[in-house]
């Protein structure tokens, strides 16, 4: 009964923390109040958390002997001793929220926190451009708008062409740049211009229109039949060009079946519509032509439009000061906004030092940061859900320029409970859709594709995405949360930073963590591999009192990033809470059976474990287990038994086969969410075709990369070799396929299928001495990379070109979008012209 009151409480804390969120930014009681609230909630959640470990431990023991059950009743893991301990804990924490919701009564917190809600002034915009102010950095965006906008003279439809970038980036002065444009002005008979603004309201919004293109000069009525007929009236068949900036509606639906009507149905060929956003998501929507997005401001459009304002009111551009501004101006990163607040503060001081202050500090902190800048920023903000608001804060976790890796961005996100599962969603899914909203608010950036490398072994890499965020996004997202600090961050300000749950380390950093964590309950900590390359270096040995000290820091902990790990760290781990535990790097030889009573993991990563050549026994216990990461690990020898009944997982980078039972290739079978890159090494274990059929690879839908590794070559049966590989045969989606190793003649029948490699962009064959050919894909569309390395009997790429080309025999068909070709120890390759 208790534990079902605290979930209860919970949603209900949860539900407060959102209304008051805004109140606490202008009053400090709230503040006060809502840490507090924060910090019980955060130990309701460790002590459901216990409730749920322990369902997931019984659940594991099942099957065990009646001896064990019963002596479970006076072990330390007893049903009974838990019982009173989690009576004891849940009293505990039901008094710590009723106590803080008798004081928001008695102080009348809740009528405070709706009065003080208030809704954001709405924001008015014009189209006048002062004539006496420069701009710079814009002309191009200027030049290249005005050019669509005539462009589209042609059209009978009305267009829309979205305007669309972070907060501060400039947007609605180019709108204003392009508005004015002398061009332009000819161009269109009727020129309107409205602040749309947070306010979406059909009937509003069509008002103002037709009252723009009267002037002002008509009464207008309520009815939306009336209004439409109004606008037919007003602007009938002239070309006009609206301006709607600031728009933020994300509702489709609102778009297409209520305001495009309206607006598309006026006006004359060549009629557009310009929308100003920061939301490519509202981009998207709106657009009949591509949207421009507008750029940051390029280093020296920066320097003029910041050295322009600070240089402009007496104060001397002396080279000391040139030379603290321009590292100001990195600062800024190309963001107008910054650059002209930071240039405007500054204008006013006249010394070095008053510089060099301003430069040591975030630009938030400053009072033209802190009034001008973050406020636009924090706009976006507020325009969250909270489960984004969450995961944006935690970015601040890591340092400014820090390259992010999605796929462990989103891991750390779920191991801390940050997103939860949403219809047809899981976890993974939702990860990846909070991400990509992320990236389109302009919330983080430069996203990119990247290829990483295993550290000891070159030729073993994976895909990836990776991204950055602003340094204001970071300076927003510190603002927003003092959850996430560094070491550093503590050492300067211990007493203001009680609440920090998230911490990223450097090696050299970790040794302090004890002295300056104590009292706090970490959830996050990150130690990455980079910090550690110094192997020589000792963990200094701990006294049993230190030890204690750090399970108290790490009772709480969801996530953990220690590599190589020092033993004391793993001895302090409370594994009830654990989700996520990266040991990359380590050089750990055998995963300790410890490692399956962390029921509740969701992520392992042991990416270049070189050493390593064991998994522990049990592993098949760890069901929640999402994500398993064994790039690199050369050693291992085979998977741990019944590897199987991981049915949730969806990335395996790496299946080693071995003969044991338990431990064929056909634990894949039940593995159907796999998805990315999969390597199936030691091949030659399969006992038969039969077996590797299995594996099930075709119905693996989400693999995209695909590795077939034979450890040993078996010439003395090649067939049997042959016939592996026809069972093997993967979906016809593979992006990247390589095979090593293989010791049969003939390639497989699904190879010599055009169709089976229509999405292929890259194959790899190597050691292959005895193989006489290669898969259809001379005339493929999609491939870029061709690597053939160590195939002694390969004599020709192209094979019997008539009958499986069906007769197109045209050079320029022959590898149409190679862009590499690797082609090494071929020694009988014929090189005439049919061949390449």
């Amino acid at each position: 009964d208790d534990r079902r009151t605290l979930e209860r409480h919970l949603l209900a804390v949860e539900c407060k923390l959102a209304n008051a969120e805004e109140m606490s930014e202008t009053n400090g009681y709230v503040k006060s109040w809502m840490k507090e609230l924060k910090s019980v909630a955060y130990e309701a959640d460790d002590v459901l958390d216990d409730f749920q470990y322990e369902a997931l431990r019984r659940q594991s023991k099942i099957g065990k002997s009646t001896t064990h059950k019963v002596l479970g009743y006076i072990t330390r893991q007893s049903p009974l001793l838990f019982r009173f301990e989690m009576s004891r804990k849940l009293k505990n924490v039901l008094e710590k929220i009723n106590k803080l919701v008798e004081e928001m009564n008695k102080f009348g917190l809740e009528n405070s926190v709706h009065r003080g809600k208030r809704q954001n002034p709405c924001r008015q915009t014009h189209s006048k451009l002062d004539d006496c102010t420069k701009i710079f950095g814009r002309d191009d965006d200027k030049t290249v708008v005005v050019k669509q906008l005539l462009g589209l003279q042609d059209q009978q439809k009305v267009q829309v062409l979205p305007i669309f970038g972070m907060g501060g980036l400039g947007k609605t002065t180019l709108a204003k740049m392009v508005y004015n444009e002398r061009e332009v002005h000819e161009h269109f008979q009727l020129k309107m211009w409205h602040c749309v603004s947070v306010n979406f309201d059909i009937i509003d919004l069509v008002k103002a229109i037709a009252e723009l293109a009267t002037n002002g000069s008509s009464a207008m009525l309520g009815s939306i039949e009336l209004l439409q007929k109004k606008l037919d009236e007003v602007i009938g068949q002239k070309r006009f060009l609206l301006v709607l900036d600031d728009v933020w509606n994300e509702d489709k639906r609102i778009w297409e079946d209520e305001l495009k009507p309206l607006l598309c149905s006026v006006g004359g060929p060549g009629s557009v519509i310009v929308v100003t956003c920061r939301s490519k998501q509202v981009a998207s929507i709106m657009c009949t032509v591509k949207p421009h997005e507008l750029a940051f401001l390029s280093e020296e459009g920066s320097w003029e439009l910041f050295s322009n304002r600070a240089f402009s009111n007496g104060v001397d551009e002396q080279p000391e000061l040139v030379t603290i501004g321009r590292r100001i101006v990195n600062k800024c990163g190309g963001l107008p906004l910054a650059l002209k607040t930071m240039g405007g503060l500054l204008s006013s001081k006249q010394k070095v030092q008053e510089w060099k202050a301003i430069e040591e500090s975030n630009i938030g902190d400053n009072d033209g940061g802190k009034y001008e800048v973050m406020p636009i920023l924090k706009l976006s903000y507020k325009y969250l859900s909270s489960e984004m608001k969450q995961c944006f804060a935690f970015c601040a976790v890591f340092p400014k320029d820090y390259e992010m890796e999605k796929d462990r961005l989103i891991q750390l996100w779920m191991a801390n409970g940050f997103i939860q599962e949403e219809g047809i969603m899981d976890l993974v899914q939702k990860g990846e859709f909070i991400f990509d909203e992320l990236v389109w608010r302009s919330f983080l950036q430069d996203k990119k594709v990247a290829i990483k490398s295993a550290i000891y072994h070159g030729d073993t890499q994976y895909k990836t995405f990776v991204c950055k965020m602003h340094d204001l996004m970071h300076d927003l997202a510190k603002n927003v949360t003092d959850e996430c600090a560094s070491i550093e961050e503590l050492s300067q300000q211990k007493a203001l930073l009680k609440g920090v749950c998230h911490m990223k380390t450097s090696k050299a950093e970790f040794e302090r963590i004890n002295g300056l964590c104590k009292g706090r309950k970490l959830r996050t900590l990150l130690a990455p591999s980079e910090s550690w390359k110094d192997y020589k270096y000792n963990f200094p040995s701990k006294s049993h009192k230190d030890i204690k000290e750090l399970q108290q820091v790490l009772a709480s902990l969801r996530a953990l990033n220690c590599s190589p790990s020092p033993i004391v760290i793993c001895k302090a781990i409370n594994g009830k809470h654990l989700r996520y535990l990266d040991l990359s790097g380590s050089d750990i030889v055998r995963l300790p059976d410890s490692i399956c009573m962390l029921y509740n993991l969701q992520t392992l990563r042991l990416i270049d474990c070189q050493k390593l050549q064991q998994l522990a026994e049990n592993m098949a216990r760890l069901r929640k287990l999402t994500h398993l990461y064994l790039s690199g690990c050369g050693s291992l020898r085979s998977m741990s038994p019944n590897f199987g009944l991981l049915n949730n997982l969806h990335i395996l980078t790496t299946f080693v086969v071995d003969t044991g039972d338990g431990l064929g290739i056909e634990q894949l079978k039940e593995l159907q969410h796999l998805s990315n890159r999969l390597e199936l090494l030691n091949l030659s274990k399969i006992k038969s075709g039969e077996n590797a059929k299995e594996a099930n690879l075709s119905q693996k839908k989400n693999i995209s990369e695909l590795l077939f590794s034979w450890d040993q070559e078996r010439y003395d049966k090649p067939n049997g070799v042959e016939e592996v590989l026809q069972c093997l045969e993967p979906h016809s989606n593979i992006q990247k396929f390589e095979i090593r190793g293989y010791g049969g003649l003939q390639i497989s029948q699904w190879m010599r299928k055009p169709q089976m490699f229509d999405s292929l962009r890259e194959l790899a064959m190597s050691n292959c001495p005895r193989c006489k050919s290669i898969p259809v894909i001379w005339l493929s569309f999609s491939l870029e990379i061709l690597s053939l390395y160590n195939m002694d009997n390969l004599t020709t790429l192209c094979n019997n070109l008539d009958v499986e080309g069906g007769g197109r025999i045209t050079p320029l068909q022959i590898f149409p979008r190679l862009k590499k070709l690797c082609l090494i120890k071929l020694l009988n390759l014929s090189y005439g012209s049919r061949s390449l």
